[in-house]
């Protein structure tokens, strides 16, 4: 039986005591990346030392309920698309 949570980008965001609609998340991603290639999400001057614990210990977790929303942070951050044409955070 599967008893892993799964978490949304959304979920991930209001982990971390952000904004957490689509917009707000297009709006953070636009204003904050894309992070250099070589610069990993937990190095990103970005974060809080809350935040960063929260995150080191997401991507600690690898296949934790965090997994899937640090990834596509970490995808979103690095590729950073044009924000028109991001998903939606919150998938229907």
């Amino acid at each position: 039986m599967d008893t892993t949570t799964h978490r949304t980008l959304n979920d991930l965001f209001d982990q971390l005591g952000l904004p957490s609609s689509d917009a707000e998340i297009r709006q953070f991603v636009a204003r904050h990346g894309p992070l250099p290639a070589e610069q990993t999400l937990t190095e990103a001057p970005i974060w809080s030392d809350a935040q960063l614990a929260f995150l080191t210990e997401a991507w600690r977790d690898d296949g934790g309920d965090w997994a899937l929303p640090f990834d596509e942070l970490n995808v979103l951050l690095h590729e950073h698309p044009d924000v028109d044409d991001m998903p939606n955070a919150n998938p229907s």
